[in-house]
């Protein structure tokens, strides 16, 4: 419903458009800080049937995927200018740099794929961790905003705790090749204005996934 108004009214997408390309980086933390985790509160749900429950910090949860939303921008903008131009070096992808700026192609969906790919094979694996590790700090923390910030993150004990066969053999191996490289793909093929909003969306799906993977 919140949407609506965007798809209905002509001056709310614009007006939407013009606060994108004038703050984008303050928009990515509102659209991974209320998107992403509403993910995970829907991936709650799924597992235990509630919402919220004590120490679940729906707070501290939305600021961390604010911040992480600021950190995914920046990446995408890395991403998705690096890989075209360096693999326009190569014959093989002559032209590739030129067809990400353009419409829908064959090249520009190559182009797509190899961004989605290298992104996911570099910068999600150590972003996935970091997320497990303060939500794992959010909840020994009591879930709370004040208790997250006053007390420092044992980097050392929370990496020892992480079930990595959960973590490495069904978040890890089987999402990002599964789920991650094809969905990211359909990212970098919209327009630029539009990808970190739908990767915002592809959060909802993240906390679905952490849920299954909680379950295990």
């Amino acid at each position: 419903m919140f949407f609506i108004p965007f798809f209905i009214f002509k001056s709310v997408y614009h007006f939407y458009e013009d606060i994108n390309q004038q703050f984008p980086l303050l928009m990515a933390f509102f659209k991974f800080g209320i998107l992403s985790t509403f993910g995970e509160v829907l991936g709650l749900r799924i597992r235990t049937g509630k919402y919220n429950m004590p120490h679940f910090g729906i707070l501290p949860r939305a600021i961390i995927w604010g911040c992480f939303g600021i950190c995914i921008a920046f990446a995408f903008g890395v991403y998705r200018n690096g890989v075209p131009a360096y693999l326009d070096r190569f014959q093989l992808f002559s032209g590739i740099n030129v067809a990400m700026q353009g419409g829908f192609s064959l090249l520009k969906l190559c182009g797509a794929f190899c961004i989605s790919v290298i992104m996911n094979t570099t910068f999600a694996p150590v972003f996935m961790t970091l997320h497990k590790i303060t939500d794992m700090h959010i909840i020994e923390t009591g879930g709370t905003l004040k208790g997250f910030c006053s007390k420092k993150i044992n980097f050392t004990a929370m990496l020892s705790s992480i079930n990595w066969n959960v973590h490495w053999g069904f978040v890890l191996k089987k999402s990002i090749p599964l789920f991650w490289f094809p969905a990211h793909t359909i990212t970098f093929i919209l327009p630029q204005n539009s990808q970190v909003l739908f990767a915002a969306f592809l959060g909802v799906c993240l906390g679905v996934i952490l849920s299954f993977a909680a379950r295990k």
